[in-house]
């Protein structure tokens, strides 16, 4: 079986590792005032209401 000629050094181990890392696409769900897809906990850019009240004022 193979052995190592030199020790890899923590960098090297960890750059090997960080390029399997899956980007995790933001979950969008639908705002309840307007029905548009915002981002969950944020407040709607279209109507400007968040928790079923008016934050921003839109026309």
């Amino acid at each position: 079986m193979g052995v190592p000629k030199r020790k890899s050094s923590k960098q090297r181990g960890r750059q090997r590792r960080a390029a399997n890392v899956k980007l995790v696409v933001p979950a969008l769900v639908n705002c309840p005032q307007c029905r548009a897809m915002i981002m969950p906990h944020h407040m709607c850019p279209e109507c400007g209401y968040y928790k079923a009240r008016e934050v921003v004022a839109t026309k």
